[in-house]
């Protein structure tokens, strides 16, 4: 079994809601522990060998693939998750603000609200950012045609007797 679906089994093939909560509450644990060191030196890429990467995050090949999955949009190169091994080359160069994005996108205040990034991002930065995310999820509904208005295809008939029909 590739890593990548051992990963997809761990996440999100669960047999009841608490073992899907307890699995979720300690990864957040580890990935907060991860991006929290992550974050401390960002503009380092991580790299490695995927599970020197591990060890050296203190967390399992499993888990760490996890992160991986997780900051894969987030980095100036992504990566071919079906591809990746235990032995695979891992380098990953983050892209700050589209991180922070990401994070506000999946609601993971555990992880945009990390303090180190205060260094990274200004908060005038954060709040844009924000505000870009929020307005992503905005619909905007378009004007109605009036049954009695003019028709929008130029005919000069009522929208009713034209394309309303």
């Amino acid at each position: 079994m590739s890593l990548f679906e051992k990963w997809k089994n761990m996440a999100f093939e669960h047999k009841t809601k608490g073992e899907f909560e307890t699995f979720w509450k300690e990864y957040g644990g580890v990935e907060e522990r991860i991006y929290a060191t992550v974050l401390e030196n960002y503009k380092e890429p991580v790299e490695g060998v995927l599970k020197d990467l591990a060890q050296k995050f203190n967390t399992t090949n499993e888990y760490f693939f996890g992160f991986i999955d997780g900051i894969n949009e987030s980095v100036k190169e992504s990566l071919n998750l079906e591809e990746i091994t235990e032995d695979s080359q891992i380098k990953l160069e983050i892209k700050p603000e589209e991180l922070y994005y990401n994070m506000l996108e999946a609601d993971a205040d555990y992880l945009y609200t990390l303090p180190q990034w205060n260094e990274i991002l200004t908060d005038e930065k954060r709040q844009e950012i924000k505000k870009a995310q929020k307005s992503s999820k905005t619909v905007v509904k378009e004007k109605k045609i009036g049954r009695n208005e003019p028709c929008t295809c130029g005919s000069g008939k009522k929208y009713k007797k034209c394309c309303g029909k």
